[in-house]
């Protein structure tokens, strides 16, 4: 995967006064509060996801897939950040990114630490996870929602809370309409028609840790695998494929130990025969020799010239 090397742009005075929006483009914007997540559970779902999206799409170039990760979208927003950044006693209010977000239609070959719209062709994430937490309920569930829906016009978005499972919410922007609430399967999923998948809970156990995991599911009801899961299929799939080659090859020693049986036991009886037909023969002969015998002592005994 190729590092995205940006080439500085040159921007005077007379610049910024033509075009003030130009301004942002001289911020020097961080990628990382240096923060850690509220919970493990929410950092293992983030991975989890983009995990699973990683393994099910190996072979697409075409999207690019994040968590946890600074999202740029304007100019305003970026100075809120780098101030609130320089200044560690300043509360922490700006926007600075979704648990998990996925763009389509991009080069995803690109390494990113950063998403900055106005530097992607003005790009918008085309799916949003948030994974809800006590302290991001209410704010996931309004301005975040907000926001996506209004600034990013971002397809779907999704929030899920790892430690109430019932709690999963799916919204689908409709044009004209703004987010429309996305309705459940019988089985409490929801259908992505941006990423052509299910998105379900399963209980189950990943990094050693059981809970209900948000997963993704392909359209057939099946699981979408993580890398892990994947490699553990394949080596059981391989594992199979040389039990029953072993199981083959057996099999055809057994048919060539009983054909050499059958052999072996046919050519037993042909000797056999061969020395039931010798025996009977030489009982014939000595059974003529014996007639011969008694003929020349009969004829002997009456006198008879030979």
């Amino acid at each position: 995967m190729q590092e995205r090397h940006t080439v500085p742009l040159k921007i005077d005075e007379k610049m910024l006064a033509d075009y003030p929006e130009l301004a942002v483009l001289t911020l020097v914007l961080p990628e990382s509060d240096g923060e850690p997540l509220e919970t493990e559970r929410e950092r293992m779902q983030i991975n989890l996801i983009l995990d699973v999206l990683d393994q099910h799409w190996q072979d697409r170039q075409d999207f690019y897939a994040a968590g946890n990760m600074f999202l740029y979208y304007g100019a305003e927003q970026a100075r809120q950040i780098i101030a609130e950044e320089a200044d560690p006693v300043r509360p922490r209010r700006a926007f600075r990114g979704p648990d998990v977000f996925i763009v389509l239609n991009v080069d995803g070959n690109i390494r990113r630490q950063k998403w900055v719209v106005w530097e992607e062709g003005g790009r918008y994430p085309n799916v949003i996870f948030e994974f809800l937490s006590p302290s991001t309920r209410q704010i996931d569930r309004t301005t975040k929602k907000e926001l996506y829906e209004q600034v990013f016009r971002t397809q779907e978005y999704y929030w899920y809370d790892p430690f109430e499972p019932r709690e999963l919410q799916g919204w689908q922007l409709r044009a004209g309409d703004g987010y429309q609430a996305m309705v459940p399967d019988g089985r409490g999923w929801l259908w992505s028609p941006s990423l052509q998948l299910w998105i379900g809970r399963w209980e189950g156990t990943y990094k050693r840790a059981p809970a209900i995991w948000l997963r993704l599911y392909d359209q057939e009801g099946r699981l979408a695998l993580t890398s892990d899961e994947a490699a553990e299929q394949r080596a059981e799939a391989a594992q199979v494929r040389a039990e029953a080659e072993q199981a083959r090859a057996e099999a055809e020693q057994a048919r060539a130990e009983a054909e050499q049986a059958r052999a072996e036991a046919e050519q037993a009886h042909a000797e056999a025969e061969r020395a039931h037909a010798e025996a009977e023969r030489t009982r014939a002969d000595t059974a003529e020799a014996e007639v011969a015998r008694l003929h020349a002592e009969l004829a002997r005994l009456r006198g008879d010239n030979p």
